[in-house]
């Protein structure tokens, strides 16, 4: 294995080659790590921005945002590996907003290409690219990206500090390193010699971080096995610190009322019926909005809620009705991308029998068990924040530019999240928390928005249309068409993100559409922008929760149409392009003991989407009941090429289909004059737990490349559950939610 040195050489070889033309512009720059943000103390050893060891022992860095996927978990296990520690003694702690912590895998994602295809080369070069999101403060989580991001960076980093530690025993005991070992948070020497870490952090402390090779895969502890989940005690117990159990002395709390109509202001309020109530303090003018300070938060939600405001009007169309049509529009305008163009498919091959479908997803809100929440205190001359995020640093410097502070005066804490999907890379419910607190100079403040506030205030999924030609011959597949409208997650959502104007080919806008490893001769994919309307941001698998329907269901009508066995068909597809996708079909073919027959009262249908650098397979079956529909059973197949843990990776890949399911069923978000109708669970509904199917999942590890296990079960839940509907009743569902045509048990 090489060193960090001789593969950061090569890399930026390969990569300045590849990206300038061989012009070398300031390597040392673009290798030299970033700053470690953990000051050193005396008995406390830094050893690296992910590794500190003091005299209560190891305390490991996850910088990435516990959402309940695991990733302290795995995070620490990827250390733990190297460091010789098991991941149940140490302490584990998200780390501070640093340019230390950034995500290296995302901007991976925006290279050309199809993914599954990738060489050697391009996956190298990614890499490269990679390494600038230094440069861009990019500490977020998402885009399924942890592991891929933390997998050799934290091995290197427990590696590092291993060695480091070592050196120091060497140092003490007048022996050399190489006669040394470690072993479940010691060092051992000769002669029976047993040095704690704790024991040797003053010593490490003085000594530069020590390079190390990585162990091989034969060694490994802890990669590719399950690993109990460190957060679990504390979440069982009830002491996990969410963002609503943040509590500091002397700490106010507030509740906001914002405009309904997006981007609009507010002309005034009326507050007389509200300042009186009980447990109110302060109300205060945020300018488009308001907001009540008290005693605790539900004295003053009912207050806030008493406040009369005069809202501007909105600037977009009002009716669901009206923003479909803007988004119909766009088909009338150039394609923002042509991301796959192969062969012909103007003109429709000889004998072959034509395909022409519409389909349509409605937006939809992230509904997360917590609601928007964070906390502030502001003296003037520092902000503290406290909030379930998943970019400290976006956090960090928005709210720096909204205080006119430095951004080296704003601490952010992250806390745990009762969920992310997404909604808590954006800023807004943070933003609210400082400008309140603003107002409230030298006191904390937590703000908390109602489950209502929350609802009609999110960055929606974008609504979208799919329009597709397609056409079969001989049973086989000869031509897809396909184009795709909404508005752009990537301009809008990453635009703010960044803070950088965002133009050019949206290869997001079309992901698993223009990507699906089927080996069909004549297949083109555009993708056409509408223009911005509603708030859209990232939604758990983003623009692949809205073409893995589109992409699929099309297939599975061709197949029908050709007379063939659904499952089989896409095989037939998947084995002639790539073969990890003909495996994960194969796989949940055994697993249900698929037939492609079904008896009177079941229906069975099946799925195939590739997104995040995964291939998911699913088969889910239906049933009968006196007229409504239980979805009784459930398959999942995934490919991730290597699994950090197992278990672990099946949850995440349950937790997809469950997420896919309630907005394949249920979710919609829907619009009246401006505002969303949706309020609350009742009528923006969930998966219950006596609806959810059994469910059996297989992660196979037969690709080369690590894929993502976060988002990539949720795009098949869709598109199979719509075929098994279609198989039961011989009614096509072009449109989610189902529950418009179909009644679920």
């Amino acid at each position: 294995m090489a060193s960090l040195k001789k593969i950061a050489r090569r890399s930026f070889l390969v990569g300045s080659a590849a990206i300038l033309g061989g012009v070398a512009f300031g390597t040392f720059k673009y290798h030299q790590p970033a700053p470690n943000p953990l000051t050193p103390g005396e008995g406390k050893a830094v050893l690296n921005p992910f590794v500190f060891v003091d005299q209560s022992g190891v305390t490991l860095i996850a910088p990435r945002a516990e959402m309940g996927q695991g990733v302290r978990s795995s995070w620490a296990a990827l250390i733990a590996e190297e460091l010789d520690v098991d991941p149940a003694q140490v302490t584990v702690i998200h780390g501070p907003a640093a340019k230390a912590y950034y995500n290296s895998a995302m901007m991976a994602e925006a290279l050309p290409g199809r993914g599954y295809n990738a060489s050697d080369f391009q996956h190298s070069l990614g890499q490269i690219v990679g390494n600038f999101s230094k440069f861009l403060d990019l500490q977020v989580t998402g885009g399924s990206s942890s592991m891929k991001d933390g997998f050799t960076r934290m091995r290197l980093a427990g590696a590092s500090a291993r060695e480091t530690l070592k050196e120091a025993a060497a140092q003490r005991l007048g022996v050399a390193r190489a006669l040394l070992e470690t072993e479940a948070g010691y060092v051992l020497a000769p002669g029976d010699v047993k040095l704690s870490y704790a024991e040797l952090a003053a010593e490490a402390a003085k000594i530069a971080p020590q390079e190390a090779e990585l162990r091989p895969a034969a060694q490994w502890k802890y990669i590719g096995k399950p690993v109990p989940r460190i957060d679990m005690t504390a979440k069982v117990t009830g002491t996990a610190g969410f963002g609503l159990d943040t509590r500091i002395d002397g700490m106010k709390f507030a509740a906001i009322k914002q405009n309904p109509h997006f981007g609009a202001g507010m002309r005034g309020f009326d507050a007389s019926a509200a300042k009186d109530m009980a447990g109110v303090e302060q109300i205060l003018d945020l300018g488009d909005a308001v907001a009540v300070v008290g005693s605790n938060t539900w004295l003053a939600q009912q207050a806030v809620d008493a406040i009369d405001v005069d809202w501007e009007p909105a600037t977009y169309p009002g009716s669901t009705e009206a923003i479909f049509a803007e988004i119909e529009a766009a088909f009338a305008g150039s394609a923002n991308s042509t991301m796959r163009d192969d062969g012909d498919v103007d003109s429709l091959p000889e004998g072959a029998e034509l395909i022409e479908a519409e389909y349509r997803l409605p937006y939809l809100a992230h509904a997360t068990m917590e609601p928007m929440n964070a906390t502030a205190l502001y003296t003037g001359d520092a902000l503290e924040i406290w909030a379930p995020n998943q970019g400290p640093t976006v956090v960090q410097k928005a709210a720096a530019a909204l205080t006119g502070l430095d951004t080296e005066a704003v601490t952010v804490n992250t806390t745990f999240l009762g969920g992310g999907f997404g909604r808590r890379i954006e800023v807004d419910y943070t933003n609210r928390a400082v400008q309140i607190a603003q107002q409230l100079k030298g006191t904390p403040v937590q703000l908390t928005w109602s489950r209502e506030e929350d609802m009609r205030h999110d960055y929606y999924r974008p609504g979208a249309i799919g329009r597709y030609r397609a056409a079969v011959k001989d049973g086989k597949a000869v031509m897809v068409h396909g184009k795709i409208a909404a508005q752009s997650t990537t301009q809008e959502g990453a635009g703010r993100m960044l803070g950088l104007p965002m133009s050019g080919p949206d290869k997001g806008h079309v992901d698993a559409a223009f990507n699906q490893p089927l080996a069909i001769p004549n297949f083109r994919v555009e993708g056409y922008i509408a223009k911005p309307m509603i708030p859209v941001g990232f939604w758990r698998s983003v623009a692949a929760s809205f073409n893995g329907f589109f992409s699929d269901s099309i297939i599975d009508e061709m197949a029908h149409k050709a007379g063939r066995d659904p499952l089989e068909f896409r095989l037939e597809l998947a084995r002639a392009e790539w073969e990890p996708a003909a495996k994960v079909l194969e796989t949940v073919r055994d697993m249900s003991g698929w037939t492609g027959k079904t008896p009177a009262g079941i229906g069975r249908g099946v799925a195939l989407v590739y997104s995040f650098g995964t291939p998911v397979a699913q088969v889910i079956e239906v049933a009968d009941r006196d007229g409504d529909i239980a979805i009784t059973k459930a398959w999942i197949a995934a490919d991730l090429g290597l699994v950090v843990d197992p278990q672990n990776t099946e949850a995440q890949l349950f937790s997809g289909l469950a997420y896919g399911l309630s907005a394949a069923c249920f979710g919609e978000i829907t619009f009246d004059n401006g505002a969303v109708e949706q309020e609350n669970f009742p009528d923006y509904d969930a998966m219950r737990m006596p609806s959810m199917p059994a469910v059996e999942v297989a992660v196979l590890q037969n690709q080369k490349h690590m894929g993502g296990a976060g988002e990539p079960g949720t795009p098949p839940a869709a598109p199979a559950l719509a075929n098994a509907l279609f198989d039961l009743t011989g009614e096509r569902a072009r449109e989610l939610p189902l529950n418009k045509r179909f009644s679920f048990v």
